[in-house]
């Protein structure tokens, strides 16, 4: 296990009726706040009302329409107005998109710049307005985190940012929120989560025992509760345990003291990037695809591990690969069970772009350092088996 610093300092508010909260919460930091929020799922399902009737006191300015795949104008709109407005505190409500524009509206805030200059350059994040999150979908783990991803479409860029100033300082969870999701949303939301814990899970360094522990039961926690959320949506243990997988899979929980690159986020961020496409459903036909690409004599006793740890598979079958192949086929079946396309035909996308999203992959993803290293080839060859 290597060295690392551990610090997650995110108030985090779970349970029912916690947006009471919210206005001790914001006075903290001022009575200005900009609301950013997606589509008009939060006024249909009530946060929206409950928002402005706890927050009276308060001058709210909106921004509203964020992307599923948030983009950089977007960003720009929002620090334009925090400028004109003179915004004390974000408040952003919904899921991993909403938040991670937040993050960057806060830094570039700040920024004289064109806002994109955040997110290829971190460095140049050196101030940020506070943020407060009520999520709306378990996902991204951006409620408790440093990280936030922004799409340029007219140059076909997904990248992530990142700086301990964009970590928000409180966060309200709420399982109830969660009852609306549309089905694809919550088996997305889940291949989001597990795909999380994966990167860290296979990593090179073997010695983070603790961590490894987290993970298997982070991954056992979304197979269990994904299926009943989607057969029973207002279920509130499900709802509860997967919103908190969202939160513990990507706030260094399981990656601390496990260096190296991730590998399926960066090939699924130029899938987006190019089609736009639901960033979970990517990773969940990206993921059986590389473990199938990278299973080896080096990485199959991982496999192995995972098979038994997370799947429970038959401890005393003898042949390695047989337990890794049956491994790997539930994890497909899993997304698939969850009602998730399984293939890139599905989502309408063909070869055409796979040299340029290998090659875009390979440039910002530094897939020489993952788990297993990936060149150009091996990505365009992970790629065409999900077609």
């Amino acid at each position: 296990m290597e060295n690392y610093q551990f610090h997650a300092p995110t108030k985090m508010l779970f349970g029912k009726g916690q947006i009471q909260q919210l206005p001790n919460e914001l006075k903290e930091f001022g009575k200005k706040v900009l609301l950013v929020y997606g589509g008009g799922s939060i006024k249909r399902n009530g946060i929206y009302d409950a928002i402005y009737q706890l927050c009276q006191e308060f001058e709210i300015i909106e921004l509203s329409g964020v992307e599923p795949n948030p983009r950089i104008e977007t960003v720009q709109k929002g620090a334009n107005l925090c400028k004109e407005h003179h915004i004390d505190v974000i408040l952003a409500v919904g899921g991993g998109s909403t938040i991670d524009c937040a993050k960057v509206i806060a830094g570039a805030t700040f920024y004289d710049g064109d806002a994109w200059d955040l997110v290829v350059d971190k460095t140049k994040i050196t101030k940020a307005l506070p943020i407060i999150t009520i999520l709306t979908l378990a996902a991204t783990g951006s409620e408790m985190n440093k990280n936030a991803v922004i799409s340029r479409l007219d140059t076909n860029e997904k990248l992530g940012t990142a700086s301990p100033l964009f970590i928000p300082k409180v966060s309200i969870l709420d399982p109830t929120y969660l009852y609306t999701l549309p089905a694809i949303q919550t088996a997305a939301g889940t291949a989001d989560i597990m795909s999380h814990v994966f990167e860290n899970y296979f990593k090179k360094d073997q010695t983070a025992f603790v961590q490894d522990k987290f993970a298997e039961g982070l991954l056992q926690t979304c197979i269990h509760y994904c299926p009943i959320a989607l057969k029973e949506p207002n279920n509130y243990e499900a709802r509860a345990n997967l919103m908190w997988a969202s939160s513990m899979a990507l706030n260094g929980l399981t990656g601390s003291g496990k260096a190296g690159a991730w590998t399926c986020h960066a090939i699924e961020h130029e899938l987006s990037a190019y089609y736009d496409i639901t960033h979970g459903v990517g990773l969940a036909i990206l993921t059986p695809r590389w473990m199938r690409y990278i299973l080896s004599d080096q990485t199959v006793d991982k496999f192995v591990e995972y098979g038994l740890n997370v799947w429970h598979l038959s401890p005393h079958e003898k042949d390695k690969y047989k337990i890794a192949h049956m491994a790997i086929d539930k994890t497909e079946n899993f997304f698939k069970e969850c009602g998730i396309p399984m293939t890139l035909k599905e989502l309408n996308i063909d070869e055409k772009h796979i040299t340029d999203m290998a090659k875009a992959a390979i440039t910002h993803g530094q897939l020489d350092q993952a788990y297993v290293a990936l060149n150009q080839e091996d990505v365009e060859n992970i790629l065409k088996a999900c077609l």
